[in-house]
């Protein structure tokens, strides 16, 4: 494997990080960085279509409907491989994601274990997701104990 290789796998692995860090602090307009304006976006929960948009506008505003109903984010990222092709790459990653949100009876977890596969494009010598697909594997929900 070569040097310009292994760099451009740490940049996307980077990217992935990027993306995990800032969403879990709720830094969205600074997460719609890491796309192509032109992104498309799926989201799926099992075999269901949960969320389709495409353009960063479109999704900054159902990234921040979904922000305001949470009150922590946290990310593992695991699994990151990627298959390179010139500016353009194909990668799959996986992620475990908690979320806490309110509720009449106290704080609920929700647990995701979600697969992401990613095409992404190098635009001005920096690698951005021009295509996101996420499949909510995994969902588990519980009441927090006080």
């Amino acid at each position: 494997m070569s040097l310009e290789t292994l760099k451009i796998k740490e940049e996307l692995r980077d990217l992935i990080d990027a993306y995990a860090y800032l969403s879990d602090e709720k830094k969205i307009s600074e997460v719609m960085g890491l796309f192509t304006p032109d992104v498309t976006y799926k989201v799926y929960m099992g075999d269901f279509l949960a969320a389709n948009v495409s353009g960063t506008e479109n999704m900054e505003k159902e990234f921040l409907g979904h922000a305001s109903l949470v009150k922590t984010y946290f990310t593992m990222n695991g699994q990151h491989t990627v298959k390179i092709n010139g500016d353009t790459a194909k990668g799959v990653s996986f992620s475990q994601i908690k979320m806490i949100r309110e509720s009449g009876d106290g704080d609920v977890l929700t647990d995701y274990s979600v697969k992401y596969d990613d095409k992404y494009v190098l635009r001005d010598e920096q690698w951005l997701i021009k295509e996101r697909i996420a499949y909510f594997i995994i969902v588990e929900e519980r009441a927090l104990k006080r």
